[in-house]
C-alpha cells in the first residue's frame, strides 16, 4: 500500500470512529433537559460541521494528483486535529 494509501485510510478510519461516538452521543440526548439538550444540539452541530470540513478534506487528497495530495496533508491534518480537538473538549463538558 502506497504511503498515500496509507494516509487516506487512516484519515478515513479515524474519522469514521469519531462520527460513530457522535452518532452514539446523539442517541443518548432525549434524557436531558430541554435547556442541556438545547445546547447540546448547538455543540453537536458545530461537531458535524468539523466533520463535514475534514471528509471533504479527506476527499479533496483522494482526488489530488500525483505529489499534490502530499500538499494537502498539512491542512488536512489541522482540520481532522481541530475535529478530534473539539470532539474531546465536547465529550469532557457531558462528563463534567
Amino acid at each position: 500500500m502506497s504511503k498515500r494509501n496509507e494516509y487516506i485510510e487512516k484519515m478515513k478510519v479515524q474519522l469514521d470512529e469519531l462520527n460513530a461516538k457522535l452518532d452514539e452521543m446523539d442517541a443518548k440526548k432525549d434524557a436531558m433537559s430541554a435547556e442541556a439538550r438545547k445546547k447540546y444540539d448547538a455543540q453537536m452541530a458545530e461537531l458535524r460541521e468539523h466533520s463535514t470540513k475534514a471528509l471533504a478534506k479527506l476527499n479533496e487528497i483522494k482526488e489530488a494528483s500525483g505529489d499534490k495530495w502530499e500538499s494537502l496533508v498539512a491542512e488536512g491534518e489541522k482540520v481532522q486535529k481541530a475535529f478530534v480537538h473539539s470532539f474531546n473538549y465536547f465529550r469532557s463538558q457531558l462528563k463534567g
